[in-house]
């Protein structure tokens, strides 16, 4: 999959986000199912020529291209016959060279109904989030749609379904990793995007507050890290923080002072600060680095100007 990578490594001015490349998935999936079955065409038409170099078309042409077009039609099963060898070992390596062909249409059936299931389970939990967290989703403006429950059942049950989401989306794209390259069906939605928003939220809970759903975010964290750190293993890159401080002093202050005035307990007591930035520095660099390669941008802590929710859109 790396070297499929540099289908995606497309620059665009500055300014242009997530939705500028809802392309490359479309590159990279016939590439990651293609690649290789060319290869193997071309290393059968090596075996071909070199057990028969007497291979001819009915016209009398022969060479390497000759046993290429020879190894096309067996692989993909056309079965034209025109070219054909004439020793016991090139019919057999024939015979074997159709069977792979047939596994490589069986592999492609099963193949793409199981991305296409993936995909669509990935996206399910990512379109809710636009009406709790925004669009893009921000860490601050889902605690906040969700302080007025001081018990904090609701952003647990929340974190809960994030938890499966996350191991998830950990065990079908490490499987298939081309399902990174797919991108959501709205601009200001990715997966990078909604898993750093949630990590973001789940380590402001572990760091400051008092009392809540601070258990299951501890546990939605380690397996939303999981995921960020095991992507950035599979595709080789290495996790780099990012230039800007994602959340300045002064954002945490403002963060912090937004929920004094509800019965949220949070804990300011100095440490929130040391222990916050311990957390961000356990995901951010990794989903930093996923970010880059897949063209996905970060999500701010703090929505540009008033959240925008997808599903308030109109025509």
């Amino acid at each position: 999959m790396r070297h499929l990578q540099h289908l995606v490594r497309i620059e665009f001015p500055a300014g242009h986000g997530d939705g500028e490349a809802p392309f490359a998935g479309f590159f990279v999936l016939p590439a990651s199912l293609f690649d290789f079955p060319l290869a193997r065409l071309f290393a059968f038409a090596l075996l071909h020529l070199g057990l028969d170099p007497t291979l001819r078309t009915v016209d009398g042409q022969s060479g390497f291209w000759v046993a290429v077009y020879m190894s096309g039609t067996t692989y993909f099963t056309l079965g034209l016959g025109d070219v054909a060898s004439h020793g016991a070992a090139g019919r057999a390596l024939t015979v074997l060279e159709c069977g792979m062909g047939l596994g490589l249409l069986t592999l492609v059936i099963s193949y793409l109904p199981a991305l296409s299931q993936a995909f669509s389970a990935r996206e399910v939990n990512i379109s809710l989030l636009d009406a709790r967290a925004g669009s893009p989703p921000t860490a601050m403006e889902l605690l906040l749609r969700h302080r007025g429950d001081a018990s904090g059942e609701s952003l647990g049950e929340l974190l809960r379904e994030w938890e499966r989401w996350s191991a998830e989306l950990l065990e079908s794209h490490v499987s298939f990793p081309v399902l990174a390259y797919y991108r959501s069906q709205h601009d200001n939605q990715s997966w990078v995007s909604a898993l750093t928003a949630v990590l973001d939220v789940c380590a402001f809970v572990m760091a400051s507050a008092r009392r809540g759903p601070i258990e299951q975010a501890q546990l939605t964290f380690a397996i939303a890290r999981h995921a960020l750190v095991d992507m950035c293993r599979v595709f080789e890159r290495r996790p780099t923080p990012p230039k800007e401080d994602r959340l300045p002093a002064a954002a945490l202050r403002r963060l912090l002072e937004s929920f004094e005035d509800t019965d949220v307990p949070v804990v300011d007591d100095g440490k929130t600060a040391r222990r916050l930035a311990e957390l961000r520095a356990m995901y951010e660099p990794a989903a930093n680095a996923l970010s880059k390669m897949l063209l996905m941008p970060l999500p701010a802590w703090f929505p540009a100007g008033r959240a925008h929710d997808n599903w308030m859109s109109t025509l």
